[in-house]
């Protein structure tokens, strides 16, 4: 492939909320993991589960179903956890986000993905990228810079921060 296919590619790993296939582009994502065991945070809105320790870093853990105000679930064997690191505030934050399964990494020619309709859309529209398609069925590509709001990802910070500080003087 030359430098204007590569450019004109992106790839994405998708995965399933209920029925819906969400992707979110691959350069965010560091690793998928199993459910792991989660420490609850105090004060922290809903849709964050708390904290897991990833290879000695504490990262707080999203529930997508909370976070786009789908019913919550129990988790399966084919529940996981995506690592991934985003960016607030021009800084690298690794965030954990819960979903209901891991599908498969898919290359979007980028002229393949269409603007999100303005109506109609369970989640905001500001924090999707775009509408991919993929044989029948559609996929909603995810802005992963935008899917929390500053102050969600403050409170995460701020929590997860605390905890490391009690960690290191306990």
């Amino acid at each position: 492939m030359n430098n204007t296919e590569t450019a004109s590619v992106n790839q994405y790993l998708t995965f399933m909320l209920g029925e819906e296939t969400f992707a979110a582009n691959v350069i965010y994502i560091r690793e998928v993991l199993g459910v792991l065991p989660v420490t609850k945070v105090p004060r922290t809105p809903e849709f964050i589960l708390g904290v897991v320790n990833v290879r000695g870093n504490v990262v707080p853990v999203i529930d997508m179903r909370l976070k786009f105000d789908m019913p919550a679930q129990e988790t399966t064997a084919d529940s996981a956890v995506i690592v991934m690191e985003i960016y607030f505030d021009d800084e690298p934050v690794t965030v954990g986000a819960l979903v209901d399964a891991v599908n498969e990494v898919l290359e979007i020619e980028k002229d393949k993905i269409e603007e999100p309709p303005k109506i109609g859309m369970r989640i905001s529209n500001e924090i999707i990228e775009g509408i991919g398609k993929r044989e029948d069925k559609f996929i909603i590509i995810l802005d992963m810079n935008r899917l929390f709001a500053p102050d969600e990802l403050a409170i995460a910070q701020k929590d997860h921060r605390d905890k490391e500080t009690n960690e290191r003087f306990s």
